[in-house]
Parts: C-alpha cells; structure tokens; sequence
C-alpha cells in the first residue's frame, strides 16, 4: 500500500494538471454557454415566495430591496422589529408584492419553525430561502480572556444558517426552490485576526457543498463569496443583534475599504434566478486560492508583511474581559403573528400599512397582494 501511495503522489499531480490544461478551454466554453441560456432564460420572480434571515441591515437588506424589484412576496426575518419595519415599507414602494416581517432569532431552531411555519401558512409555499445573517470580528485569537464571546460566532455564522435550512428544505423540494448562502472569502482563505469567523464559514462551506450532493436537483444551492462589503461590520462596529438577544459592538480599530453592498446584493439576486452554484465578489479574489494550493508560502509572507506595517498590536475589546454585552434598549415584544404590508391600493384607506397577521381574516389574503 505504501509503494502504491508513493507511485500515486508521483503521477497523479503531473498527470492531472495535463488533463486540466486540456480540458480548460472546453470547459469554459461550455460554461459560457450555460450561463448565457440561464441569463436569457432565468427564474421570474413575479409572485414568488422569498424568506430571508439577517434582514435588517448590511446584504440581507439590499438583497430584499433587490427580491422586491422583480416583484417577489418578500418574508423578512431579524430581531430589530423597528429596522424590520422601515425596510419593509422601502421594499414595498419597490414593487414587492407583499412583505411580511417577523422578529425572530435564527439561533433557536422553534423560532426558525415559527417563521417559516407562519410564512407557508400564509403565502402557501416558499421559493428562496436567503440566509444572510453574519457576523464578523476583529481580535488575535490569544487576546481573548472572555471565552464566553466564542459560542455567538459559531452560533450565527453557522447554526444560523444550519436551523433555517433543516426547517425550510421540505418546501423547497416542493417548489424545487433554491438556498442563498452568504459566505466569504475567508471560508478557504485564511485572514488575520478573523479565526473564529474563518472557522465558522469554512464550517458553512463545507455543510453547503456536502448538502448540495445530497439533494441534487430537488434543491438549488447559491453560495455567495465576497470579501470586505460596506455592512455594518465595516462602518465603525458590528451588531450581535441577528442572531442573539444581546447587543455587542465593538470598534474597529483598523481602516477597511471594501465593494458596494448594493452591487454585491445584485449579482447574487442575479446569479440565483440563473441557478449559479456560486458567486464570487469580486472575482480577483480567486486568484489567492491558486496560491493557496500551489505557493501557500506566498500569502504568509504577504500577511506577515502586512501585520509587520500596521506596528504593535492594539487589544480588541472583544473576548479581553471588558464588558461587551448590554440589552438592546430598542428590544419590545411583538404581536403573536407576523406583521405585514398591505400593497399600496390599500394605502388610501389606512394611513398605516403594518397590521397583525393575526387579525387578518384568512379568507382575504388575496387584499394583501397587488
């Protein structure tokens, strides 16, 4: 066994790299093709069901504004009721055909049921399922004192997105819809003081790419891969609000300058209604993993380089023992139900749009839709 081992590490990467070479022009080619008949041909939106999580600020937000303007039933999930509201109302006046809001936390798996439940209850099916609630940091792994800060990494950027999926898939092998995941780059591509959320999203990653194996065709799977967007995370601090009862910010300590989210939000919106199986923001990135895999040597020398300009290390105020958690003064309870919009025919009789879901009479969800 072992000579054969030893055989194989000789042939096969030599062997492998002629047959790539060969094959790449092809495979391109038949790449192209397909994503021009998907472009010209891509999934209409009109009337279809859209439940998206981490709605109420950063990508989920520009991502319902994008699911509205192709005039889809928009669900949209976070804990911040009052964001919730005004992004509903925006999504509204941008040709969703009806929103539903719900306060929810995507870390408890019978919240996860309760939203989804309610918006299959109410519209009849679900189509898209968008898990786009994040959270990043910005603290060295040994500056950590408080190990109490770990568990709501792995918390929202992986079981986040693990409970919405497990709850949702068997309505979406009913509609053969689709999952939205966001990713990043530093799922393959590790990063300075980001370990914990490198982890958690090789963690997504790899539970997507197995998951897509075993559904096949009843389920489409989008994983979306960006690098440093204009969110939350990057203007100053970061909400553990998504996913958690808490509030917990920090300040960042280093510049970032990263894409548009609205342009990010595009081309993933985009890339699902053709049935891309990934999309990647900006695409330069892709180059770092051609010198993951061949010179990894590379990018530790250039993160060495890096960390070596920006002189001695200043301590995070995450996971160091100050305190970092605080209630949310903006938190309040909700009606038992789902609040949603009324389309704006309706506007001329109410001067408000938000109403219980709970009040509606059943027979008259059609008043709800344009």
């Amino acid at each position: 066994m072992g000579l054969f081992s030893s055989l194989m590490n000789l042939v096969v990467p030599p062997a492998s790299m002629v047959m790539l070479a060969f094959a790449w022009p092809t495979l391109t080619f038949l790449h192209a093709c397909e994503w021009l008949f998907h472009t010209i041909y891509s999934e209409n939106m009109e009337d279809k069901v859209v439940v998206i999580t981490g709605a109420s600020s950063g990508i989920g937000e520009q991502i319902a504004y994008e699911y509205a303007q192709r005039g889809a039933n928009v669900v949209l999930v976070a804990r911040r009721e009052h964001r919730l509201r005004v992004i509903g109302e925006n999504a509204r006046r941008m040709g969703a055909k009806h929103v539903m809001i719900v306060a929810a936390d995507v870390v408890k798996e019978e919240e996860c049921r309760r939203f989804i439940t309610e918006a299959v209850n109410f519209y009849g099916h679900v189509d898209h399922l968008v898990n786009a609630a994040s959270l990043s940091h910005t603290f060295f792994f040994e500056e950590a004192t408080d190990t109490s800060v770990f568990p709501h990494m792995m918390d929202i950027n992986f079981w986040g997105n693990v409970y919405p999926t497990y709850v949702a898939l068997p309505y979406l092998r009913q509609s053969h819809g689709r999952i939205v995941v966001n990713a990043s780059i530093e799922s393959w591509m590790p990063m300075p003081r980001m370990s914990l959320y490198a982890a958690a999203k090789a963690a997504v990653l790899n539970f997507y790419e197995t998951l897509r194996f075993e559904l096949r065709d009843d389920v489409g799977i989008t994983v979306a891969t960006h690098g440093v967007t204009g969110s939350e995370m990057t203007r100053g601090r970061f909400l553990l609000e998504e996913g958690t009862e808490m509030q917990w910010k920090e300040e960042r300590e280093v510049p970032v300058n990263g894409g548009q989210v609205e342009e990010f939000a595009r081309t993933i919106v985009a890339a699902a209604c053709r049935g891309d199986p990934y999309v990647k923001f900006p695409t330069w990135h892709d180059v770092f993993l051609l010198y993951r895999v061949f010179v990894p040597d590379v990018l530790g020398w250039t993160f060495r380089l890096l960390l070596s300009t920006q002189g001695a290390r200043k301590r995070s105020l995450a996971g160091t023992g100050r305190p970092l958690l605080e209630t949310s003064p903006s938190a309040r309870k909700l009606p038992p139900g789902p609040l949603t919009f009324q389309p704006a025919t309706a506007l001329h009789q109410q001067k408000h749009s938000l109403q219980p879901a709970s009040a509606q009479h059943p027979q008259k969800q059609s008043d709800f839709r344009s």
